[in-house]
Order: C-alpha cells, then structure tokens, then sequence
C-alpha cells in the first residue's frame, strides 16, 4: 500500500526526531565524581570501569617523599567528554590518555581529566598520572581515631588504607565497588624490603636502591592495595594445603609475642578453605610492623597487616577477610557488617574448633554482657552511620546475627550457605539484601522477621 505525501513526510519527521532523541542520548557527558555512596560522596567516580592498576613508585623515608606513576586501564561505561580521578594532597604534574597529553583541573581530592578526544562507551582506555609530593595519614573517628593510610615508620612506611585512604598514594576510582587488578612496581632505599599484594615478581639492587615488583593478578579493592617498606625478617614456604605463604616481620618485634604468626596464618588459611570455600588469592601471608600508633589490623588482600604482633585470634579475624571483605567486597559502606560480622564469626568458630568455646557461648557471653539500655544496642548494623561504622555493634553484633541465623536455620544449611555466598560473589561485590535472599534459598525459610530483628532494628533483641 502507497503512503499519501502527508504521511511520508510525517514519518520523516517522526525519523528525525529519533535521530535527534538517540544523538542526544549518545552526546558525551562527564562522568560522576563520585560512585554514590551517601557514606563517601566524592569516592569512586561514574563512568567507567577500573580494570589495571600499574603503580610505579619510589619512595625516600629520609625525606617522607613519595614519587609516582600510576597508569589505569579503564573502560568507558558512558560517553565521556571527561573523567574523574580521586587523589589527595599530591602534586600532578603529567596527565595522558591514551598516551596523549590530557589537561586536568583539580577540586580538593578530586581531579578531573579532559581528554583530546571523546571516550566512547565500551572502548578501554589509559589515563596515565605523574606525581609527587609527602603523602598525609589520615585521622578522624571513622578508624577508632587512629591515623590510617600512608604513615611513615622509623624506617619506612606501613599503608593500611580503609576506607578512604587509598588516593593518599595513588590516583584511582577509590571505592570497594570498582575493583582491578595490579602490578605494583616499588623503588626503596638499597636494605630496605618492599611488600605488596599478590605474588612476588621480582626483586632486584641497582645504584643503591632496590626494585620490587609485586602482582594482584585476582580483582582487588583500593582500600586492600598496600606498598609497606621497611627492614623486615622474611620467610616464605607453603601451608600443608599447598598455598604459598609470605610472612615479613620487622625485627623489632621479632621477640616480643609468643605467637607464631607463620604457623597460624598457614593452619587458619587452611581451615577457612574448609569451612568458606576455596582460598580465593595466590598467596597469603602477613606484614607485621613496629607501628603501635596506628593500633589497629587490616586484611590487605593476601597479606593482613598488623601494626605490632597482635595475637591469634586477630589472625585468624583478618584471614577470614580474604574471604569476606577482599573476594566478596561490600557494594556500599553502609553492609561493612558482611565484612567485620564475618570476620568477628570467624574467631568465634575458631575458638570452637579449637575446643576452647562453642560459638554458642561467645554469643551468650556477647548477648549478657550488655543489658538493655547500652549504646551498643542502638546501632542499626546493616546500615551503622559512617562514623561508627566501625563501632563495635558492627563486629559483635554483626557475629551475634551470624550465629542466631545458625541456630535458626540449623548446622547443615549454615555451613552450606557460607561457601555458597564466597562462591556465588567471588571476586565481586554484594550488599546485604543479596546475603537474605541467599540465606532465604539455601534454607527454604523466609527470614525478612529475622535479619529486620537482628541488623535493621534498634534495641536488644529478644532471645
């Protein structure tokens, strides 16, 4: 059938309009200065996808200066005509995409990059940033009110950066939800040991300083990416299991505990591989550094980092975050009980297959210390506030939840669901809606009451 004169050109019309509607839609745009956490505002950055890390730093104890290049292969997940990094305090003095020149303007922390040419959706890029300056420590409440981050040693520097404290040394999309791999290539004084992520790739001494290349072939979480220097006693070997271990301790500390950190960190990354899963890294390990100022402990991914020889339950806590936290990363900030809830579990069932204390008594013990009226029932879990997102309620409670789910749902569905959940999220990113629905179908029980008792309520719950 022929269209009248009146009805092609209307279809006309109607064409171009598509046209225009779907050029607008394609037109490139800036990406987000942020992921969208309410928790961090400006961490993270919308419109692409961190894929590569390659960290080329040295770094000068004598002077606390830090010299970099850090080159990103990202890919583009909009139409952008510019892009954010996030980076604090250090002076830039060099960016390029795609190996050309790019201009860059700097507000605070964020930094935002104009490439020559548009960066179409879909396509990989680099962007890569030469920089320097004193890397500052972080402080504040969040972390117990420690220093956090790139903090110098006596001789050199211990970097333990949750939350937020990646971008202290590197220019990156700094949120757990936009994970990458690395290289992380070191350059410290001759003497001096690096110790990083991953596997070791090289080390080597030229003209008074020493090179050492470090590998996170798995996806990682900025926060977990770590650059330690300093005099460290080193051992390396296998966990009766098969894995590699590395385990750096500063001799300072050397005497000091009669905990052998070598042999819990093989025997625990041994057992967590029964009861979690398969261990999802290359390598575990440990760094233990003369740092008590920073008092505190991190799961750096493949080798926690303490900042003085703690004990062995504190092992054990940050090794089962290689599982919970580093594989299996929060969406969001606000779920970090699906990081320290776990982790904290994990000592209990420790304790337990070490014969010391059921898991049942931990929880009574955590349950009956703590009448009615304390602070520590107020906390939402599953949503706890970002300066007390850390508070204690996040890691007992969180593990009070764990073991009344147990209890609830019965041994054989709970140890099933656990290995479950490190299987179905490994590598990636989960929030807790996806821990209940998956609680929910390993069980066959509908437990919205339960988890809306136990993480989304205020109040002691009642036993």
């Amino acid at each position: 059938m022929a269209l009248s004169r009146s009805a092609r050109l209307g279809t006309l019309a109607t064409a171009a309009a598509s046209f225009l509607v779907v050029a607008a839609s394609s037109a490139p745009t800036p990406g987000a200065p942020g992921i969208g956490d309410p928790y961090f505002p400006g961490l993270g950055n919308g419109g692409f996808d961190a894929r590569h890390y390659d960290l080329d730093i040295g770094y000068a104890p004598d002077t606390g200066r830090l010299d970099g290049r850090t080159t990103l292969t990202a890919r583009a997940t909009e139409n952008l005509s510019s892009f954010d990094l996030d980076l604090q305090k250090l002076e830039i003095t060099r960016v390029e995409v795609d190996g050309s020149r790019a201009e860059f303007t700097r507000d605070g922390d964020e930094v935002t990059v104009t490439p020559r040419r548009t960066l179409r959706r879909g396509r990989d890029f680099t962007v890569s940033v030469t920089y320097g300056g004193i890397p500052e420590a972080l402080g504040g409440p969040v972390v117990f009110g420690s220093a956090y981050g790139w903090m110098k040693t006596a001789d050199g520097v211990f970097v333990a950066c949750e939350p937020n404290a990646a971008s202290t040394w590197f220019p990156s999309s700094d949120h757990p939800a936009d994970k990458a791999t690395y290289d992380i290539r070191i350059k410290a004084p001759e003497g001096l040991t690096a110790v990083s992520n991953g596997r070791l790739v090289s080390t080597y001494d030229r003209h008074g300083s020493t090179y050492t290349h470090w590998r996170e072939s798995r996806p990682m979480a900025t926060y977990l990416a770590t650059a330690t220097i300093g005099k460290f006693d080193v051992r390396t070997g296998r966990t009766p299991g098969g894995t590699p271990v590395y385990v750096a301790v500063d001799p300072v500390l050397k005497d000091s505990s009669t905990v052998d950190v070598y042999a819990v960190t093989a025997a625990a990354t041994d057992y967590w591989s029964q009861v979690f899963g398969p261990y999802p890294f290359e390598e575990t390990g440990a760094i233990v550094d003369d740092m008590p100022e920073a008092g505190f402990s991190l799961e750096v991914q493949s080798k926690p980092a303490y900042s003085a020889v703690r004990n062995e339950s504190t092992i054990v806590h940050e090794l089962a975050h290689q599982w919970f936290g580093d594989s299996v990363s929060v969406a969001r900030w606000k779920d970090t009980w699906l990081n320290e809830g776990f982790a904290t579990y994990a000592q209990w069932l420790w304790a337990e297959h070490q014969g010391t204390r059921s898991a049942h008594d931990a929880f009574l013990a955590g349950y009956g210390s703590r009448p009615a009226g304390s602070a520590f029932w107020q906390i939402k879990v599953a949503d706890p506030q970002r300066d007390t997102m850390f508070a204690s309620a996040v890691y007992q409670r969180g593990a009070m939840t764990l073991q009344a789910l147990r209890e609830r749902i019965g041994d054989t569905a709970f140890f099933r669901l656990l290995p479950a959940w490190t299987k179905l999220h490994r590598y990636g990113n989960a929030g807790t809606a996806d821990f209940v629905r998956l609680a929910e179908r390993v069980s066959g029980l509908q437990l919205d009451e339960f988890f809306d008792t136990w993480l989304f309520t205020t109040g002691k719950p009642t036993l």
